[in-house]
């Protein structure tokens, strides 16, 4: 039986077309329509040269420096210089994550409505340092402080720490405000303090996601650690800047490929830790 002999559809059965792609009432669509109008925008008056990044020359510029980084240097002074600075740049992204998360949950509690009647009166004014925190970047942070702690590891450590502080405390904030309310309700009926029901109620149901965002926070960490190195705040980055002055390529290329490994095991680690927690 084709379609034409078919019987007609019951009368309870409703069949309704599809929409159409583009609706002028769908602010959705206005939406995408306008940030595709900004990417437009963006590529047409950026001074993109294409023509000349993929010339013959340019090609062939770039082809030799690869060629120079494919001979990693093995001596075994300079790789017990880089297994140091590979450690130092570790403990940076570990220390820095670890202060930045005790200070980003201190600077959560105030930022945060725990429930409806809190009035969170520090809301506002801590926000706002929030915002000041994590929008200035590590390497400002870090040329600001070699000014106070010297060229080394300490002055990255800080800027880690301080721009962590203000990303971390944003999302414990909205981790925290978005925790559900029945267990800390139950608790303040009975007159339990604020406190109590913090550590009891709220902090058991926001903790795996506050594990997995500072996670995910020192996997930044580690690369940020790296390029704090430039400006003199010690670990791989110095040492890669040193010797991409000195346009030493196979140095280079072993500093590289230290900065890959250390990256990928600490993936590697972030992966099996939120594993566990999720089981």
């Amino acid at each position: 039986m084709n379609d034409l002999q078919r019987s007609p559809p019951a009368a309870n059965e409703v069949y309704r077309l599809p929409p159409p792609l583009f609706n002028a009432r769908c602010k959705a669509c206005w939406l995408l329509a306008g940030v595709a109008l900004l990417i437009v925008l963006s590529f047409w008056t950026l001074d993109l040269k294409w023509a000349q990044f993929f010339s013959l020359d340019a090609l062939r510029k770039m082809g030799r420096f690869v060629g120079e980084l494919l001979h990693p240097a093995g001596e075994v002074a300079f790789l017990q210089k880089l297994l140091g600075a590979t450690l130092e740049t570790l403990a940076m992204s570990v220390l820095g994550t670890l202060i930045a998360a005790v200070l980003g949950l201190l600077l959560a509690l105030p930022a945060s409505q725990t429930h409806a009647s809190d009035r969170a009166r520090f809301k506002g004014l801590t926000r706002l340092l929030l915002n000041a925190l994590r929008s200035i970047p590590e390497l400002v942070w870090a040329s600001l402080l070699l000014i106070a702690a010297g060229l080394g590891p300490f002055a990255g450590t800080l800027a880690l720490a301080l721009h962590t502080t203000g990303v971390l405390g944003r999302l414990f904030a909205e981790a925290i405000e978005n925790a559900p309310e029945g267990a800390g309700f139950a608790l303040r009926v009975r007159g339990i303090g604020e406190g109590r029901v913090f550590c009891y109620a709220t902090l058991p149901q926001v903790l795996p996601q506050l594990l997995s965002y500072t996670l995910y926070r020192w996997e930044n960490n580690i690369r940020a650690a790296a390029i704090l190195g430039v400006v003199g705040a010690g670990g791989l980055g110095q040492m890669l800047a040193f010797h991409m002055g000195l346009f030493q390529m196979p140095e280079t290329s072993s500093i590289l490929l230290a900065m890959i490994v250390l990256v990928a095991l600490v993936d590697a680690f972030s992966y099996l830790a939120r594993h566990v927690m999720s089981r």
